[in-house]
């Protein structure tokens, strides 16, 4: 069975963690929740700013153990994709699964991480809207899609691209 970490902080975007969680296990994959948080308890949020349902993360990023994920999802939320954008020990995980050429799924906000890390530059992304320029400055190409393949990156926009993320992440494992 194929396993598919999380990787997330606090005040993730819910539907971009658990729905996609939710459908990826329906397919037969094996999942698992790692966390930047200082505690294993983590807060998801309804649309940005709604407090939404708190989650309980398998384990802490620092012990995680990237060659043992078959991908790596990186859900949304603003105040969580800006903070793991200075996350060490996220970036340790998602440089280890990209240089891996592993799935790396990134929706809404999380492609800031991208550009944090280096990976963004010269490659075709799709993200919410507002991180168009923040793309481009980093030397990447931003397109407005629901879903964007480039290489092992699968980027997505937002809640509504879902099932078309999804997909996609079902569709690089098979």
């Amino acid at each position: 069975m194929k396993t598919i970490a999380f990787l997330l902080h606090n005040n993730f975007e819910q539907a971009e963690y658990e729905e996609v969680n939710n459908k990826l296990k329906a397919k037969g994959y094996s999942t698992l929740l790692i966390t930047t948080n200082k505690e294993k308890e983590v807060q998801g949020m309804q649309q940005d700013v709604n407090k939404g349902d708190t989650f309980t993360a398998d384990i802490f990023a620092k012990d995680a153990k990237p060659a043992e994920y078959d991908a790596l999802v990186l859900p949304g939320g603003t105040v969580n994709a800006d903070t793991m954008r200075g996350n060490e020990d996220a970036h340790s995980i998602i440089t280890a699964i990209n240089e891996a050429g592993k799935p790396l799924a990134v929706i809404c906000h999380a492609p800031w991480i991208l550009i944090n890390t280096g990976i963004a530059k010269g490659k075709t992304l799709t993200a919410y809207h507002t991180l168009q320029l923040d793309l481009a400055n980093a030397g990447a190409k931003f397109v407005d899609a629901s879903v964007q393949i480039d290489g092992n990156l699968i980027t997505s926009r937002n809640p509504d691209d879902i099932n078309n993320f999804v997909a996609a992440i079902d569709k690089a494992l098979t």
